[in-house]
């Protein structure tokens, strides 16, 4: 604002009027004035302030944990794994032996490995060592038929640790079996969207694959027994199972075991229903078969392993828990997020999409704790897209989004173990491809396996939320979980807590320990995609070094980061962490 203003040469005197100018000047006095006086009293009303562009305003983030009692305590194999039995259609049952898929797998034990799928219910097992000698023809690995003979010796080699067999493959194997195995792809795809499924054929040499790969990996099998072969009066046929049963005890094999895979799709997929009771009376049927078997006396048994809990669901799951909820140890279901023909890679960073699964896991416990509260319930089979995942999307660092958080909420809401499909196999929702690299998703795991136990914190947190409007819900975009750090890891005492945060922002936010985390020693894992790919890239890197598999097959060193005490947490922005408080003498964690 310029004023101009002449004056006279002459002062004037004491009773003549201020210069018609000096008004402006008096008016614009007043009003800073009033301003000034008005902030002071408690006017809110926020003054213009000129930003330079692009600046966004700060807010710092008070963080602390209750240390005294947690607030859940899941299972020791919480984050397990799953094989789908398509694995026999497209031939890598027979590579499962390899070293490297085995010293992956190991990574992630103590775990749970589920043998289950889409295709449990068309599985049929025989109990023959050569099925091709039998039939008088090729057998079902016809196009490897040139290589079995290596196949075979590849698996008399011992590793001399465990007694397991383990097998080093020729190249020009893996290149015969990434052939057929992308054909077969197209196959399955064709199966899945047509809802016709062709019959697999579970050998016992088969079988025999399956276990030592479970069992080499420090993993414990559990097994999906067909639940589709059906007597006229709908009652369960339970001759193949039986005969998988003995095989398995005349070997000793630990196994659990379930019944089918969601049952409530078997109209769709077969033409004939399965109501809640009669598969209630199913489970009942397989109890009384384990039991005279003298090492399947006790075997853990699972069930019923639903689809996403929409009311027919929820329908066929309260008939069952009426007949067998007292059968089996835990309730199992599964959720799929995001259908994989349409997904973008801006959904995988969605919270209204990350709270989906909240509401299901109270439908479920709803109906659980109605016949049998206190019962475990086991989230099974849980991808990221339907469909067999989508190329460069679900083998990305942006599905660890959903991911990570579904592992936090899923603990916080009281789920005991959560399934992950797959571990390695066709399509594109598993944690290792098929040259045996391991996916963003696997070194998210492995990070989690090493640092997390199975002991939930309660975290309080100021600075976060912000005061909702009418009608509009607030999503946080900043997701915070703490648990007792893991008890294995011997570079940590016990006592020490580790948050994992999700930061879903597009700027960087910063977070200060408070009450019993202020000033204690951190160590940072931050897990940041590598490459030009961005959130679609197919590579990570831990703390700002890329993260590969050693040459000599063996996983690499995961080094953290020491943050000095009393540091403010900066949070990169859309990054997934992990941060372990070090020395809390945390009363809740100090005990198993």
């Amino acid at each position: 604002m310029r004023v101009l203003c002449a004056f006279p040469e002459a002062m004037p005197s004491s009773n003549s009027r201020p210069p018609a100018c000096l008004a402006p000047v008096a008016l614009f006095l007043a009003l800073l004035f009033h301003l000034s006086f008005s902030s002071q009293v408690g006017d809110r009303r926020p003054l213009p302030v000129d930003r330079a562009p692009g600046l966004k305003e700060k807010t710092l983030i008070l963080l602390d944990v209750s240390t005294k009692n947690p607030v859940r305590t899941v299972n020791e194999n919480f984050l397990s794994l799953q094989l789908d039995p398509s694995i026999i259609h497209d031939g890598w049952l027979d590579f499962l032996s390899s070293k490297r898929l085995v010293t992956l797998a190991r990574g992630l034990s103590p775990a749970f490995l589920r043998f289950g799928g889409k295709r449990t219910d068309f599985l049929q097992f025989q109990n023959l060592r050569n099925p091709a000698k039998s039939r008088g023809g090729p057998g079902p690995d016809y196009y490897l038929k040139n290589y079995e003979d290596d196949i075979v010796r590849s698996d008399v080699a011992l590793d001399k640790q465990k007694g397991c067999k383990i097998a080093q493959h020729p190249d020009v194997m893996l290149e015969l079996q990434r052939e057929k195995a992308a054909q077969m792809h197209l196959v399955l795809l064709k199966e899945q969207f047509s809802n016709t499924y062709s019959n697999l054929i579970l050998t016992a040499r088969s079988l025999d694959k399956l276990y030592n790969f479970a069992d080499c990996s420090g993993l414990h099998l559990i097994f999906a027994l067909n639940a589709l072969r059906r007597n006229p009066n709908n009652s369960w046929n339970s001759s193949s199972a039986l005969s998988l049963l003995k095989y398995s005890a005349s070997k000793k094999y630990n196994i659990s075991w379930e019944l089918g895979n969601e049952p409530n799709n078997y109209r769709i997929m077969h033409g004939r229903a399965v109501n809640g009771s009669q598969l209630g009376k199913d489970y009942i049927q397989l109890k009384s078969l384990l039991q005279p078997i003298r090492i399947y006396s006790r075997a853990s048994l699972y069930g019923p392993n639903i689809g996403r809990p929409r009311k027919n669901v929820i329908a066929l799951l309260d008939g069952f828990m009426k007949v067998a909820g007292s059968t089996v140890d835990a309730v199992t279901w599964q959720h799929c997020y995001i259908d994989g023909r349409v997904v973008k890679v801006m959904d995988f960073l969605k919270t209204r999409l990350l709270d989906t699964l909240s509401d299901q896991i109270r439908k479920i416990q709803k109906v659980v704790n109605t016949y049998t509260p206190g019962k475990k319930i086991w989230l099974e089979g849980v991808v990221t897209t339907s469909a067999g995942g989508t190329n460069n999307l679900s083998d990305s660092y942006a599905a660890g989004f959903l991911w990570l958080n579904t592992l936090g909420m899923l603990a916080n809401q009281g789920i005991d173990v959560v399934i992950r499909h797959s571990f390695f196999d066709h399509g594109y929702n598993h944690l290792v491809d098929q040259n045996f690299n391991p996916l963003p998703d696997y070194w998210l795991s492995l990070l989690y396996k090493r640092l997390i136990g199975p002991k939930v914190l309660a975290v309080h947190v100021a600075g976060l939320q912000r005061k909702p409007r009418p009608g509009r819900v607030i999503r946080d975009k900043l997701r915070i979980y703490a648990h007792c750090t893991n008890h294995h890891n011997h570079n940590y005492v016990r006592g020490s807590i580790t948050l994992f945060i999700i930061n879903l922002h597009r700027s960087r936010k910063k977070i200060k320990l408070a009450g019993t985390l202020r000033d204690k020693l951190v160590h940072q894992y931050l897990l940041q995609p590598y490459g030009q790919e961005g959130l679609k890239s197919k590579s990570v890197q831990l703390n700002g070094q890329p993260l590969v598999m050693v040459d000599d097959g063996t996983l690499p060193e995961l080094k953290p980061r020491p943050l000095r005490p009393g540091r403010t947490l900066v949070i990169p922005p859309v990054t997934m962490g992990f941060y372990v408080v070090k020395n809390v003498n945390a009363l809740a964690c100090r005990y198993r």
